[in-house]
C-alpha cells in the first residue's frame, strides 16, 4: 500500500513537473464553478498574468466582452460537462488588454466517485496561423477576380460586337423610318417589329454581362440545362471567335436542376475559354447534355469536349488544384477548372476530366436531378390594369427615359407628377399625394436608394418602386430586405406587372 501511494504521488509530482516546464501552452485546472486552481508558465507568457494575480479568479476573464454579454464562458462549461469536451476557437483578451486568437480545450476532471472536482483547461495563441489562413484566402480570392475578370473582358468582346450589330439594325430601321413618313402600315408595322426583336436582344446581352460580372452569387434557380445552354449559344461562339465552330448538342426532355445560374455561367464561360486556349490554330467545341440515371442518385450531365491538344497524364491528376496549369506562363491563372469543380461541389454534384494528347479532352459536370418545377414565367401579352386614377410620382434623371415612362404611365391611366431628382421629387411632395413612387436607382446629387430611405423615414407606408439597368442586388441603407426593382429596359407590360405587385406586397420581378 505504501509503495502505491508513493508511485502515485511520484506520477503526480512528474506530471506537476511536464506542466510547469511547457511554455507554448496555457495549462491550468478550474474548479467546478470555473475559477483558475493551477497556472503554468505558458498560460503565463501569452496571457500577461501571473499565478499570484490569477488563481481564484473567474477563467471568464479572459472572453471578449462580447463574449462574455453572449454567456460563452458559462456555455463553454456546460458543454464540457454534458459532451464531454468543449473545444473551439476564437478571440481572447491579454491582461494589457490586447487580443490573440485561440485554440481552447475544456475537459471535465471526475474523481473515482464520478463527481466533478473541476476542469482541465489547455489554450494555444494560434493567431499567427489564423492571420496566414486569413491572408491565403484573400490572396485565393483576388486572384479568383482577377481571372474572372479575364474571362469578362473576353465575354465583353464578343459583346460589343454584337452591341454594334444591334444597334445598327435599330439605327438603320429608325432613319428609315423618318425618311420614308408615308410607308404603308404593314411594312412600318414590319420595321417597328424589327426595332423591337433588337432591343430585346440587346437587353439580352446586357442581363448576360451583369449576371457574370457580379460578385455576389445568387438564389438556385430551378433550370433546364440544354434551355439554358441553347440561349447562351450565340455569346459562346462570339466569345470563341470565328477559327471556331461550336455545336450544341442537346437532349430533349432533360431533367431539371437547381443551380446557382451565375455559377453555371461563370463555370461554363471558364470550360469554354480553357477549350479554346488548347485549340490555338481553331478547331471544334461541342456542348452537350443528357440524362444519367445513376444508382443513389439521377444525375443530368453538361459536357464540354474540345478538338484540342490534351493533356499529359501526369498532369492531368492535378488539373482541379488551384493555380496548377498547363498553359505558358502569362497565358493563364489556373483557376478555371479549380472554379469549376467549386461550383459543381457547392451544386451537390461533381466533375470529372477525360484526355488524350492530340485528340482532345472533355469535361463533364454532373448535376444532381431536382424534381422541383421551374418557377412560371407570366407569358402576358397585355399589359396587367392598374388601379383607377393611381398617381404616381416619376423620378428619372435621363430626359428621354423620363419621357418614355411618362408615356407608359399615361397610357396605364396614371396621374403623373415628375422630377429630375430625388430632392425634385422631395420637393413635389409638398403639393402631391401619391399613391407610389416610381424612380430610377442612379441620378444625380440624390439618387433613388437614398431618395427610398428618406421616403422610409418620412412616408413608411408610401410604396417606392426602382428601376436600373444596373445589378438587380440592390439593398436599401440600412434595410436588410431588398429593395423592390424593376430592371431596365422595362415594357409596359412589365411596368404594369412590377406595379402591380408593389401594392399587392409580393416580390417584383
Amino acid at each position: 500500500m505504501a509503495s502505491t501511494v508513493f508511485d502515485d504521488h511520484l506520477a503526480d509530482r512528474r506530471f506537476a513537473l511536464l506542466v510547469q516546464s511547457v511554455t507554448d501552452y496555457a495549462i491550468y485546472m478550474l474548479d467546478p464553478d470555473g475559477r483558475i486552481v493551477t497556472w503554468n508558465p505558458g498560460a503565463e507568457r501569452f496571457k500577461g498574468y501571473s499565478a499570484d494575480e490569477i488563481v481564484g479568479e473567474h477563467f471568464g476573464r479572459f472572453f471578449t466582452p462580447e463574449d462574455r454579454a453572449a454567456g460563452l464562458p458559462g456555455r463553454a462549461l456546460e458543454i464540457a460537462l454534458r459532451e464531454g469536451r468543449f473545444e473551439a476557437e476564437g478571440w481572447r483578451v491579454r491582461k494589457d488588454g490586447s487580443r490573440f486568437w485561440a485554440h481552447a480545450v475544456l475537459d471535465p476532471i471526475r474523481d473515482e466517485q464520478g463527481r466533478l472536482v473541476g476542469f482541465a483547461k489547455i489554450t494555444r495563441d494560434v493567431t499567427d496561423r489564423m492571420r496566414a489562413q486569413e491572408e491565403l484566402r484573400a490572396t485565393q480570392a483576388a486572384l479568383l477576380q482577377s481571372q474572372k475578370l479575364q474571362a469578362l473582358g473576353e465575354l465583353a468582346g464578343g459583346i460589343a460586337h454584337d452591341f454594334n450589330n444591334l444597334m445598327t439594325v435599330m439605327r438603320g430601321s429608325a432613319d428609315f423610318l423618318l425618311r420614308q413618313p408615308d410607308l404603308p402600315p404593314d411594312k412600318r408595322n414590319r420595321y417597328l417589329h424589327v426595332m423591337l426583336e433588337t432591343s430585346d436582344r440587346a437587353s439580352r446581352l446586357t442581363a448576360q454581362l451583369l449576371a457574370f460580372a457580379r460578385r455576389q452569387p445568387l438564389e438556385p434557380e430551378v433550370l433546364d440545362l440544354s434551355v439554358r445552354l441553347d440561349a447562351l449559344g450565340e455569346m459562346l461562339q462570339r466569345t470563341l471567335g470565328d477559327q471556331y465552330r461550336l455545336e450544341l448538342d442537346l437532349a430533349h426532355a432533360l431533367w431539371r436542376v437547381e443551380i446557382d445560374p451565375t455559377g453555371l455561367e461563370t463555370a461554363l464561360l471558364n470550360a469554354v475559354l480553357n477549350a479554346r486556349d488548347a485549340m490555338p490554330n481553331g478547331g471544334t467545341l461541342c456542348l452537350s447534355t443528357r440524362n444519367l440515371p445513376l444508382s443513389g442518385e439521377d444525375r443530368v450531365e453538361l459536357a464540354v469536349r474540345d478538338t484540342g491538344e490534351g493533356i499529359a497524364p501526369d498532369k492531368l491528376e492535378r488539373v482541379f488544384e488551384p493555380f496548377f496549369t498547363t498553359k505558358p506562363t502569362g497565358k493563364g491563372t489556373g483557376l478555371g477548372l479549380s472554379q469549376i469543380h467549386g461550383f459543381a461541389e457547392q451544386s451537390g454534384g461533381s466533375v470529372r476530366i477525360e484526355s488524350e494528347l492530340g485528340r482532345g479532352t472533355v469535361v463533364r459536370i454532373l448535376l444532381p436531378r431536382t424534381r422541383k418545377p421551374m418557377a412560371a414565367r407570366p407569358a402576358g401579352a397585355l399589359a396587367e390594369p392598374l388601379p383607377a386614377g393611381l398617381k404616381v410620382l416619376l423620378v428619372e434623371d435621363g430626359e428621354h427615359v423620363r419621357y418614355f415612362a411618362r408615356q407608359l404611365l399615361d397610357d396605364l391611366g396614371c396621374m403623373v407628377v415628375e422630377a429630375a431628382n430625388g430632392e425634385e421629387a422631395l420637393a413635389a411632395l409638398a403639393g402631391f399625394d401619391p399613391d407610389l413612387v416610381f424612380s430610377d436607382i442612379v441620378m444625380p446629387e440624390m439618387g433613388g436608394l437614398e431618395l427610398a430611405a428618406r421616403l422610409r423615414e418620412r412616408h413608411p407606408d408610401l410604396p417606392v418602386l426602382l428601376a436600373s439597368g444596373y445589378s438587380s442586388k440592390q439593398f436599401l441603407p440600412g434595410d436588410e430586405r431588398r429593395a423592390p426593382m424593376l430592371r431596365k429596359p422595362y415594357t409596359i407590360e412589365t411596368l404594369a406587372a412590377g406595379i402591380n405587385a408593389l401594392l399587392r406586397g409580393e416580390r417584383v420581378r
